[in-house]
């Protein structure tokens, strides 16, 4: 049996879609832990980054570049996190890695939007993977507050 990737469009994506570039695709993670989390998804399978073509490279940095200044306006976080994983396909037998992105902004202070409070204990360390779930108003609220300022 072969595992999709759990971020790939096939599989019905990870999270919300907010944004799409020709090679990239920005979704919400369900998780919000830490405040504007998303997963940033190339659009077709490539298993390692060195099989990436130079115009998806081109593209990611102005993803990034789009994504951190909308996260910045949005919810001003002290810095960002980015992490490329590719672990939890291999638990299985016949793994398919796809390349994506974890994008996990961290914040010194406290910050409160729509009046739930994001802390972040462990700023200035390894983020960890706490699944923190946020109501669905609020989560739309978040996605819409990153795509206003892409």
């Amino acid at each position: 049996m072969t595992i999709k990737c759990e971020y790939c469009k096939i599989a019905d994506g990870y999270g919300d879609l907010i944004h799409e570039t020709d090679y990239w695709m920005i979704f919400l993670a369900p998780s919000q832990r830490y405040l504007g989390t998303c997963v940033v998804v190339l659009k077709r399978n490539c298993r390692d980054l060195s099989g990436l073509e130079k115009r998806e490279w081109i593209d990611f940095g102005l993803t990034v570049e789009r994504l951190e200044n909308s996260v910045a306006k949005s919810f001003n976080p002290s810095l960002y996190n980015w992490s490329c994983f590719k672990n939890s396909v291999f638990r299985y037998e016949n793994p398919n890695p796809e390349i994506h992105w974890h994008f996990i902004p961290r914040y010194k202070d406290e910050v409160e939007f729509e009046g739930l409070k994001f802390d972040d204990p462990d700023f200035g360390y390894i983020p960890k993977p706490i699944e923190r779930i946020i109501p669905k108003e609020v989560m739309e609220k978040i996605k819409l507050e990153i795509k206003k300022n892409l």
